[in-house]
């Protein structure tokens, strides 16, 4: 079954567009720290629905819809209706179909090749611009990557200057409470700390 059997040309030109226009639209609402990837993925749609539609016209060559001039094949005369004669020229008129079938599939491809072409075209054009909106996208996610990680190693680092205060602090504690002396003051290490395992848990 021939889904796209009502579909001309310029309706699969327009899908072609519609269809990487409305994936940006979902994807970018859906991520939109992604954009890059983003526009990808539409740049590699875009040309797979172009090479798609190029070869569909190629297998559909002999449609009339690739014609722009919409002129109607050629037909055979027949000439098994000659009078005296007809009944021997009967094997000549299929002859002749077949030649003039042959023209009709040439003229039919020679029609529906620069449409499909143009689809083509259009679907390389989509390749070479998702060839540097790739290596971008690879950057900028590599780039995130390392600033996440330096986050996440000064944070940890922080929490380990954190826990060396506090062992600091207590063995303080320990050493007045050996020697008898009361702690009755407040640490200012212990109210200036902040702990960061909290953040360190939400990022992680």
């Amino acid at each position: 079954m021939d889904l796209l059997g009502g579909v001309g040309r310029d309706e699969l030109r327009i899908f072609s567009w519609a269809a990487a226009a409305v994936f940006a639209l979902v994807a970018g609402v859906w991520r939109p720290r992604g954009l890059h990837w983003t526009a990808l993925g539409s740049a590699l749609l875009f040309a797979a629905l172009n090479a798609g539609a190029g070869i569909y016209v190629l297998g559909h060559f002999g449609d009339s819809r690739w014609s722009a001039r919409g002129e109607p094949p050629l037909s055979a005369p027949s000439f098994s209706g000659t009078p005296v004669v007809g009944q021997f020229l009967g094997p000549l008129d299929s002859t002749l179909d077949g030649v003039v079938g042959g023209v009709n599939d040439f003229l039919a491809f020679k029609q529906a090749l620069p449409v499909a072409l143009d689809f083509l075209a259009a679907s390389g054009w989509a390749l070479l611009v998702s060839f540097p909106l790739a290596v971008l996208a690879a950057g900028i996610s590599a780039g995130t990557r390392y600033a996440v990680a330096r986050r996440r190693t000064a944070d940890f680092e922080k929490y380990r200057a954190t826990v060396d205060l506090l062992k600091v602090e207590l063995e303080q504690v320990k050493r007045q409470i050996s020697s008898g002396n009361s702690v009755d003051t407040e640490l200012p290490a212990l109210v200036e700390v902040t702990d960061v395992r909290p953040r360190l848990m939400h990022r992680g």
